[in-house]
Formats: C-alpha cells, sequence, structure tokens
C-alpha cells in the first residue's frame, strides 16, 4: 500500500484499491462490471456517454424512490410509536424537477418550494397544491398571491412585512370562509456544526424570528382573519449529522408551544438537513436511527410539559437526491505540480500534486468553491493496478478556484480520455449551476432497470445565444 502523500487532508487516507466504490457514497445499485466499467442503474458508463456526451449527470432513480420511501417510512413509524403522526416534504431547492417531484410524491412526500419557479414546476409535474409547502424569507407579492390563488398547503411566513402581505391578499381573494393554512418560522438560537452558510438556526442571519417573538406573533396571526395558524417552523442547517441539534432545537420549541396564548399548536415542523457521505470519512446517521431519535425527544418533552405530542413535520432534501447522482467528466489534460512542504510538516522537502481537469467544473458543480465542499472521484470506464496517486481533480474554468474534488487518489496512469465519476453530486449542484465561461449546462439523465432517458435537456450554445438581445439585432443586420 501506498504511503500517504503530505499533502493529503488527515482523513484521505491511500486506498488499498483504488478502483473500490466507498460504501454510502455510491448509490446502492453501482458496481463494477466484469470489463471494470461503472454502472448505474443498470446502464455502463461508456454507452451513458456515448448517447448523452460528458459531462452529463446521472441520477439513479430506483436510489431517490428508495430513500424517499424509507424516510417516510422511518417518520411515520418512529411517530406511530409515540402516540402522533408525521409528514415528510422532499425540499425541492436541493434539486427539482417534474419527473423528480412526480418520483417523491408517488413514494408518498409532499414537496417544500420556496419561490414561484419551484412552485410551478411542482404543480407541472401534477403534485396537488395542497400537498405543496412554500418557503422563502422574501416571498413576493406575486408569488404569495399565486400560492393563495392555487390553494397552496401551507405557507411559511418568515417576517412581519410577509404577514401584513399575506393577510392583505387573503382579504382580497375572499378566502376568510376557507383560511389559508400558516406557519410561523423562529430561530431557536441552535445551528448546525457545519459550514456557516449552511446553519441556519443562530440569530444572526435572514431567516425567521427570534424564538421570544413567538407568543406576540402567535396573537397576532389567530387574530388575523382568512389565516390558519397551525405550527411552528424551525430548520437549523444543513447536512448534519446525528440528533443532538434536532433534539435540542424540539426541546426549545416545545417549551414555548405549551406556553402559546391560545393554547399550543397541533404542527412542529423540524425542517430537514440531514446528511450524506461525500467521501468515505464521512458516516451519516441511518434514517431510521435518525427518525427514532428527534420524535422521542419530541415526546418526552411534550409528556414533561403536560401537552399533547405534535403533529410533525420534516423536509429533507439532500439526504433523498444527494447520493442518487453521479457526474460523469471525461479527463482532458493531467499536469503534476511539485509543491514544498516545509508549511506542513517543516522537513523543507517538496510532494507532488497531480491536477486531473476535466470538462466540466464550478459551473455545473460550484459546491467546493461555495462551501469547500469535499467530494470523491474514481476512474468509471475501466480498472487499474496502478499504485495510488494523490490528485486534485479541477474544471475547464478560468479560475484558480475552480476544484471539482480537493483531494482523492485515483491510479497513477490516470490519463486524458478516461471517464471519471464523481459520486454524491444529486443535489446542490445542478440546482447552483451557472454558464460561467458561457458553458452549457449538462443534461440530467435518469436510469434504472438498465434503461436511460433526458429528463432535463442539456444546453446548447444556441440556447446561450438565443438570450442574447444583441445576437438577434447583429444578424438582423447582416
Amino acid at each position: 500500500m501506498s504511503v500517504a502523500s503530505p499533502l493529503a487532508p488527515g482523513w484521505l487516507v491511500p486506498p488499498a484499491d483504488a478502483n473500490a466504490l466507498a460504501p454510502h457514497v455510491w448509490p446502492a445499485a453501482a458496481h463494477r462490471r466484469d470489463d471494470g466499467q461503472l454502472e448505474l442503474g443498470g446502464v455502463a458508463v461508456r454507452d451513458l456517454a456515448a448517447q448523452y456526451g460528458t459531462p452529463v449527470l446521472v441520477l439513479d432513480e430506483g436510489e431517490v424512490r428508495a430513500r424517499a420511501r424509507r424516510t417516510r417510512e422511518a417518520f411515520q413509524d418512529a411517530a406511530a410509536r409515540h402516540g402522533t403522526q408525521a409528514r415528510v416534504y422532499y425540499a425541492g431547492k436541493a434539486f427539482l424537477s417534474t419527473e423528480v417531484a412526480r418520483w417523491v410524491s408517488e413514494e408518498g412526500l409532499r414537496v417544500d418550494v420556496c419561490t414561484r419557479g419551484e412552485l410551478e414546476v411542482a404543480l407541472a409535474a401534477g403534485v396537488p397544491a395542497d400537498h405543496l409547502g412554500f418557503h422563502g424569507n422574501n416571498k413576493s407579492v406575486s408569488e404569495l398571491e399565486r400560492a393563495v390563488e392555487v390553494g397552496n398547503g401551507s405557507i411559511v411566513i418568515d417576517s412581519v412585512w410577509e404577514l401584513d402581505r399575506l393577510a392583505a391578499i387573503v382579504a382580497r381573494s375572499g378566502r376568510e370562509s376557507a383560511p389559508q393554512d400558516v406557519l410561523l418560522r423562529v430561530n431557536t438560537g441552535v445551528h448546525a456544526e457545519t459550514h456557516h452558510f449552511l446553519a441556519t438556526s443562530h440569530e444572526d442571519q435572514k431567516f425567521g424570528f427570534g424564538l421570544e417573538l413567538a407568543p406576540e406573533l402567535v396573537a397576532r396571526v389567530r387574530a388575523t382573519p382568512g389565516l390558519n395558524l397551525v405550527g411552528l417552523h424551525c430548520h437549523i442547517g444543513s447536512q448534519i449529522f446525528g440528533s443532538d441539534g434536532f433534539r435540542a432545537s424540539a426541546a426549545r420549541l416545545l417549551g414555548v408551544l405549551a406556553d402559546l396564548p391560545g393554547g399550543p399548536l397541533p404542527v412542529l415542523n423540524l425542517g430537514g438537513g440531514f446528511g450524506i457521505a461525500y467521501t468515505s470519512a464521512d458516516e451519516p446517521t441511518p434514517i431510521g436511527e435518525l427518525a427514532e431519535g428527534i420524535v422521542s425527544v419530541v415526546a418526552s418533552e411534550a409528556n414533561t410539559l403536560g401537552v399533547p405530542v405534535p403533529f410533525l413535520a420534516f423536509e429533507p432534501g439532500r439526504s433523498i437526491v444527494g447520493t442518487a447522482g453521479v457526474t460523469i467528466y471525461e479527463v482532458g489534460t493531467t499536469k503534476d505540480v511539485s509543491v514544498e512542504t516545509s508549511d506542513i510538516d517543516g522537513s523543507g522537502a517538496s510532494a507532488t500534486r497531480r491536477y486531473v481537469s476535466v470538462d466540466g467544473g464550478m459551473s455545473d458543480n460550484p459546491r467546493p468553491a461555495l462551501y469547500d465542499a469535499q467530494f470523491s472521484a474514481r476512474i468509471a470506464d475501466r480498472t487499474s493496478t496502478a499504485e495510488p496517486a494523490l490528485v486534485r481533480v479541477v474544471g475547464k474554468h478560468c479560475e484558480s478556484g475552480d476544484i471539482v474534488v480537493d483531494a482523492e487518489y485515483l491510479p497513477a496512469d490516470v490519463a486524458p480520455g478516461d471517464l471519471l465519476a464523481v459520486p454524491a453530486t444529486g443535489a446542490y449542484c445542478y440546482a447552483l449551476a451557472s454558464n460561467y465561461n458561457h458553458v452549457p449546462r449538462p443534461p440530467i439523465v435518469a436510469v434504472r432497470d438498465g434503461a436511460s432517458r433526458v429528463i432535463v435537456r442539456g444546453e446548447t450554445i444556441d440556447d446561450l445565444l438565443a438570450r442574447d438581445a444583441g445576437v438577434s439585432g447583429l444578424r438582423g443586420n447582416e
């Protein structure tokens, strides 16, 4: 086994087999065929690359459905054991298309949206409007009007301005006889141990109300005609392992619920943020264990306070779709760079880092640049007996921070023309994608039972030019 490079982060160790797929990082059905090719949803990566080109984001439909189903069952079963009920919403911000909305809806999940665009995608997929929850810290008047018009299941109120806007809209619509269900988003002061941009329940941030304001706001909403306040909402952050943060947040919320004017509210929405494995070092909490841990503390705290155990709601996104996504790139160039390691080990020596450039990058996955996110990679169209070498997988953009995988061990013979697979790209990669450097966004291809199909068409250069008003003007002068 090769010796770890001094340039490698402490958690990354040279693998015994640089072809092996780390458990929990890849879709459950992903495996290597006898010829060394990676197979996703029963389809070989060479066939996918030949048919759809690269980069291509491959989404395992079976994985999405299985995770949605397991999550729903885990929370419903845990709730039933503790004398209540639970509902699961899929957080569309992780990745939303009409196909994915249909998959999760068919598996018994509702859908959480936070913009007019996400709302329309869910509706176009056939998701019933009353199965939608609407989030957002700055929902416009037109967005709120549309939500009320279609009969959106619930709207999460994020500010006093929004409360006033929604009250006026409901009054104009004549909904007093059929009130709009709403929740209040509050901050418990408990936040995720994660990147500070991903922690969303500390006080100094844009979402929600301070917990101390809850009694006053509850009274105000309850006195507003046309609004039916059903509960409180809190989201502590994203990419969370374990249930301790949820436990602490739930305990604080229940303490407030017990003393609300007019009595406790029936619904407690604890958000989502459940983590997934991006690397071999990640150990996400199994969903059944997570569900039991959260629901049991809610039930225990409610019993201590002498209030009914609330109806619970959760909003996972990443944990449903993240592991189902694998992005396939083609290697274009490799380059060895000598790096002094004196700042690392004081030896005054140097080490080699191999840069592996692929035909995508931060335009299809900006998460490493935004959050210092770590990913894994494997050569996808063959296996190799070469020793593992430390590599940094980078994109094609004119940006030094265009890093796809910061540190990984790949076979030392990785070369131009190889197909490279980056797993766990189903969440917040395409959703955050851009046309940086005028690079078209790649297609999204669903795989299942040996078949593949496009669920989001890849962009073309013509698509990019079609939105440039100057192009049509110039062409008109030819």
